[in-house]
């Protein structure tokens, strides 16, 4: 594997993981989307990766789709809300914050790695390129 080689796989991981990290943004910026009750709840927006050229040679990552989480969403009792229906039910979200901030650190995590790999992969050209020049 040639250096540019190296920092296009890395960068196909950074995009994926700077993607993963808008949908984990997204759904904590929604936690408290409320909805009223008959319609469906904010959906949750998970990002689906899948690797590219894989197993004979592996070229980086791609993101494959986004899933939506469920629309059920959960009924919460709130009978001075606006949007309350006539049982004084609102419907909020299935995010689990919890969960969400677990991916967010994963996803950063991930980005660091592989903004990482470019750091070092430029290092070593600019060594290449000094030798040469002698």
């Amino acid at each position: 594997m040639t250096t540019f080689g190296a920092i296009g796989i890395a960068s196909t991981g950074m995009t994926v993981n700077r993607k993963w990290l808008d949908a984990v943004s997204d759904n904590l910026a929604n936690i408290n989307t409320v909805r009223p009750s008959d319609e469906a709840a904010f959906q949750a927006r998970y990002v689906v990766a899948s690797a590219v050229g894989y197993p004979e040679n592996g070229q980086g990552v791609q993101v494959a789709g986004i899933e939506l989480g469920s629309a059920e969403g959960r009924m919460v009792y709130e009978p001075d809300h606006p949007l309350a229906d006539g049982e004084g039910y609102v419907k909020y979200p299935e995010v689990d914050m919890a969960g969400q901030m677990s991916q967010m650190i994963m996803a950063q995590r991930g980005y660091q790695a592989n903004a990482s790999v470019v750091d070092r992969a430029k290092a070593t050209y600019e060594a290449a390129l000094q030798i040469g020049r002698g």
